[in-house]
């Protein structure tokens, strides 16, 4: 009989402990931005090109932005990138373009990013 109400008596306990188990709070945690080395080529670009802007596209004309052509550096030479349309990650966002820039004897790209005003 002792050893049935010790049996029972453990049970109880340890059933009234489990609620009290505490669970670890579940955090989301943001990976860090990656960085992108310099892209640093030792001739100038080519001036930029021309490009005729075209009608945005179909919606709210605030909500799109037009992005100009640039000249991107494959590691060989330079390739054109057209200019696009970007859909606004916000109204008040505006677009700064690609832009290269000497330093030194030498050209930095510079990427395009939005601002916010």
């Amino acid at each position: 009989m002792r050893y049935i109400s010790a049996l029972v008596t453990t049970s109880l306990l340890i059933g009234s402990l489990s609620g009290c188990v505490v669970e670890p709070a579940r955090v989301r945690v943001r990976a860090p931005a990656i960085e992108i080395s310099e892209v640093i080529v030792s001739r100038p670009p080519p001036p930029p090109r021309e490009e005729p802007i075209p009608p945005p596209p179909r919606g709210p004309v605030e909500m799109f932005a037009w992005q100009p052509g640039h000249w991107h550096w494959d590691g060989r030479e330079y390739n054109w990138k057209p200019g696009h349309y970007e859909k606004r990650p916000a109204r008040e966002a505006q677009w700064v373009p690609h832009a290269w820039v000497p330093r030194g004897n030498q050209w930095v790209f510079v990427p395009g990013h939005w601002a916010y005003h």
